[in-house]
C-alpha cells in the first residue's frame, strides 16, 4: 500500500511538472537553429533517393524493357519489389532505429541504397535488376520509418511538422527528377544518380547529432542535455525540456515494459487504429501505381509520354512544397481532409474521361482531360495523404511502443504498396475506368475514417500529445 501511494504521489509530481512545462513551452519556443536545419537536411537525403526510387519504373520502363527483354509481367514485379523489399526493411525498422539508434540506423540505409541503386545500374540480366531493387526497397523501408521520427524527436514543437514534412518535399523533389529526366537520360546513368544522395547522407551523418529521445530511452542523461544544447544552441536552457523528455520516457517504461503486445493496450488502440488506418488511406488510395507506371497512363489516354512526365516533374514539387508551407498553420487535419477529397474527384474524374474515351465522346479532349486529373490527383496527394501519415505516425506513439507500432504502421504501409503496384497494370489493363473508380471509393472512405477519428497534433509537444491520446494525464 505505502509504495502503491508513493506511486500515485510520483505520478501527480510527474502531471504538476508536465503542466508547469506545458505552460512555460508556451511562452517561449525553442528557437531553430542551423544545427537543426542541417541535421533535418542529411536526414531528407535518403528521403531524396526514396522518390527517385519510387519515379524510376516511370521514366525507365520502355529502356529497360527494350534492353533486357522484359515482359510486362517481370516488369510489374521489378517495380513492386521496391515495395516488398520495404516491407522487410519495415519489420526491422523500428527495433533497428531503438537498437542503433536513429543516425546509425541511416548509415545502413544508405549502405543498402547505394547497393541496390548500383545493382541496377550495372545489371545485365533480370536477377541483377531484382536484387537490387530489393535491396533498395529495403533501405527505403528503413527511411520511411527513421526519417520522419528522427526529424520530429529533434525539432522544436512550433516548427514540427514542417520539418517533418520536408521529408515528403525531398520525395517529390526526387521523383520531380526522375520524372524530368528520365525519358532523356540512359537508365542506368538515372540509376547512378539516384544513388548520389545517399552518399551525401553518408558523410553528413558524422556531423549531427543523436535524437535526445532515443537517448533518453537508453538512460543517458547527460547525453539527453548535451544533444538538446547542439540543437537549441549552447546558450539555451534546456534543463527543463531535458527534464520533460526524461520524466515522460521513464513513466512510460514504468506503466509498461515495453513488449510487442503492449501495442494492443486499450489506451494505445486508437493511436494503432490511426496509424493503420492513415496507411492503408495512402496505399490503397492509388498513389503507387500512379507513380509507378504514369507514363503507362499517358499512353493508354494517347498523351505525350514524354511532355506528360515533364510536365508531371516540375508540378509535384511546389504542390509538396504547400505542406510544408501551411502544416504548421492550418494543422494536419485540414490539410489531410482537403488533400482526400481532391484525390477522390481526382480518381472519380479520370474514371469518366476513361469511359467517354471508351464511347469515343470528345475522342481529341479527354486524353488532356485525363492529363489534368492526374495532376489535381498527385498533388492533392502531395499536399496530405502523401506525407502527413508519417508525420503523424511519428508523433503520436509513445516511445515505449513507438518500436512494435511503427514496425506494424510502416509494415501496413509497404505491403499494401506492394499489392497495389504489383496489381495496377494488370487492373489497368482489365478497366482504366474501373481501376480508378475504385481508387476514388477508397477517397470518399477515407474522408470518413480522418474526420471520425483523426486528431489535430500541431502546437503540442511530442509527450503532451501522447499523454493525451493515451489519457495518461
Amino acid at each position: 500500500m505505502v509504495v502503491e501511494e508513493d506511486r500515485k504521489e510520483d505520478r501527480r509530481s510527474i502531471e504538476e511538472g508536465l503542466i508547469q512545462q506545458r505552460h512555460q513551452n508556451d511562452r517561449d519556443d525553442p528557437r531553430v537553429t542551423i544545427c537543426v536545419i542541417l541535421s533535418t537536411f542529411v536526414a531528407v537525403c535518403s528521403s531524396f533517393s526514396f522518390g527517385c526510387a519510387g519515379g524510376y519504373t516511370s521514366g525507365a520502363e520502355s529502356q529497360i524493357m527494350k534492353e533486357l527483354d522484359l515482359s510486362i509481367a517481370e516488369f510489374s514485379a521489378f517495380g513492386s519489389f521496391l515495395n516488398l523489399g520495404a516491407a522487410l526493411g519495415a519489420f526491422c525498422s523500428g527495433q533497428l532505429a531503438i537498437t542503433l539508434g536513429r543516425r546509425r540506423t541511416l548509415w545502413a540505409c544508405d549502405l543498402l541504397c547505394i547497393f541496390g541503386w548500383l545493382s541496377i545500374a550495372f545489371a545485365k540480366d533480370v536477377f541483377w535488376l531484382d536484387a537490387g531493387r530489393i535491396s533498395l526497397g529495403i533501405g527505403v523501408g528503413l527511411i520511411s520509418y527513421v526519417v520522419p521520427v528522427y526529424i520530429a524527436e529533434i525539432t522544436p514543437k512550433h516548427v514540427r511538422g514542417a520539418f517533418t514534412s520536408s521529408n515528403q518535399l525531398f520525395q517529390n523533389c526526387g521523383l520531380s527528377l526522375i520524372y524530368f529526366f528520365g525519358t532523356v537520360i540512359n537508365w542506368r546513368a538515372l540509376a547512378i544518380i539516384g544513388a548520389i544522395p545517399c552518399v551525401i547522407q553518408t558523410i553528413g551523418i558524422y556531423f549531427i547529432p543523436e535524437s535526445p529521445r532515443w537517448l533518453a530511452k537508453i538512460g543517458s542523461g547527460k547525453e539527453v542535455e548535451h544533444s538538446l544544447h547542439q540543437l537549441r544552441g549552447r546558450d539555451a536552457d534546456v534543463s527543463a525540456e531535458s527534464a520533460e523528455i526524461q520524466v515522460m520516457t521513464k513513466r512510460l517504461e514504468e506503466d509498461s515494459k515495453s513488449s510487442f503486445y503492449d501495442m494492443f493496450q486499450k489506451k494505445y488502440r486508437r493511436t494503432l487504429v490511426i496509424g493503420i488506418g492513415l496507411m492503408l488511406i495512402q496505399q490503397l488510395s492509388g498513389a503507387a501505381g500512379v507513380t509507378y507506371y504514369s507514363n503507362t497512363i499517358f499512353r493508354k489516354a494517347g498523351f505525350s509520354e514524354t511532355l506528360g512526365s515533364m510536365i508531371f516533374g516540375v508540378f509535384v514539387i511546389p504542390k509538396a512544397l504547400l505542406a510544408v508551407i501551411f502544416v504548421d498553420k492550418w494543422g494536419r487535419r485540414p490539410l489531410l481532409l482537403v488533400s482526400a477529397t481532391g484525390m477522390s474527384i481526382g480518381s472519380l474524374l479520370i474514371g469518366v474521361c476513361f469511359t467517354l474515351q471508351g464511347m469515343n465522346i470528345l475522342p481529341e479532349l479527354t486524353a488532356v482531360f485525363i492529363f489534368i486529373c492526374i495532376l489535381v490527383y498527385f498533388g492533392c496527394f502531395a499536399i496530405g495523404v502523401g506525407g502527413l501519415p508519417w508525420v503523424i505516425m511519428s508523433e503520436i506513439f509513445p516511445i515505449n511502443i513507438k518500436v512494435s507500432a511503427g514496425t506494424i504502421v510502416a509494415l501496413t504501409s509497404w505491403t499494401s504498396g506492394w499489392f497495389v503496384s504489383y496489381a495496377f497494370n494488370f487492373m489497368f489493363e482489365w478497366s482504366a475506368q474501373g481501376t480508378f473508380y475504385i481508387f476514388g471509393i477508397v477517397g470518399g472512405a477515407s474522408l470518413v475514417f480522418i474526420w471520425f477519428l483523426v486528431p489535430e497534433t500541431k502546437g503540442q509537444s511530442l509527450e503532451e500529445l501522447q499523454a493525451l491520446l493515451t489519457g495518461a494525464t
